[in-house]
């Protein structure tokens, strides 16, 4: 992973909330919430972005169980603040690897498709165990290889067409980059006091009412802007528009219908 691959800054979490949260993270985040124990009165969400999950959350879970927000990055979060949730949600800037709460804090620990971002997955898992309760849940998911999100793909293929010598790889590298469930098992196995873990594929549909729309969520909406301007400047629209004919080409240019898969993952604390 590229230290740059966290970096969603300027106009991207706008574009990212906009845009691609709508054309790929709803669907996932109403699966993961679901999966949420109905009893848990305390729930933490680690990396919350811009706040899809947790509006889910707020809809979904009881009116008396506390749900806490955060998020390392300050602009992702008060985008989420700024949209707002159907009842009230603690938010607060806080690193997973380092959680201002004490031990056994929590019933319920969620992540909506960020573990892919953490840069010591296995220590953020030990660190995510240590704020929940003996016998809570720990929830996240991630996504399935790049081949199997025909959006992401499609548009990653295009740029490195166009851009032969130094293709912009992202969304492979860092979203797409941790599907392995072996890797995965391993990680959660690590801080020793996690069990049940289950690995459920989700299969999803992404719909976009333009090609131009996952062209601009991908190249505009995620830290792909900052790869594309940083190794070909002054190309940003010229890779956007790239992206939207290849888009065009394979799923037409309105309408479009893609696959978006990924795995729910769920694993319990002992005690």
């Amino acid at each position: 992973m590229s230290p740059k691959d966290t970096d969603f800054v300027g106009s991207v979490p706008e574009v990212y909330d906009r845009v691609l949260v709508p054309l790929i993270f709803e669907e996932h985040a109403v699966d993961l919430a679901e999966r949420v124990p109905a009893d848990a009165m305390a729930v933490l969400e680690v990396a919350a972005g811009s706040g899809v999950l947790t509006r889910v959350l707020a809809d979904t879970l009881p009116s008396a169980t506390e749900i806490i927000a955060t998020d390392l990055n300050a602009p992702m979060l008060e985008r989420a603040r700024s949209v707002g949730t159907s009842r009230v949600v603690g938010w607060q800037v806080a690193d997973v690897m380092d959680l201002p709460f004490e031990d056994e804090s929590f019933d319920a620990v969620v992540c909506q498709f960020s573990v892919m971002f953490f840069p010591d997955k296995a220590a953020a898992f030990a660190e995510m165990a240590r704020v929940l309760r003996p016998g809570g849940m720990l929830l996240f998911n991630v996504w399935d290889r790049i081949e199997t999100n025909e959006f992401a793909d499609e548009v990653t293929k295009a740029l490195a067409v166009v851009f032969p010598e130094d293709p912009p790889r992202f969304l492979a590298r860092t979203p797409h980059g941790y599907w392995e469930e072996s890797a995965i098992r391993s990680d959660l196995a690590a801080p020793g006091v996690l069990e049940d873990v289950r690995v459920d594929a989700v299969e999803a549909r992404s719909v976009a009412s333009h090609a131009s729309d996952p062209a601009i969520a991908y190249c505009m909406g995620t830290p792909l802007r900052g790869e594309i301007e940083a190794l070909h400047p002054g190309r940003l629209d010229e890779a956007v528009e790239v992206a939207t004919r290849a888009l065009a080409a394979r799923f037409g240019h309105e309408g479009l219908d893609g696959s978006i898969r990924g795995f729910a993952v769920s694993a319990r604390k002992a005690g």
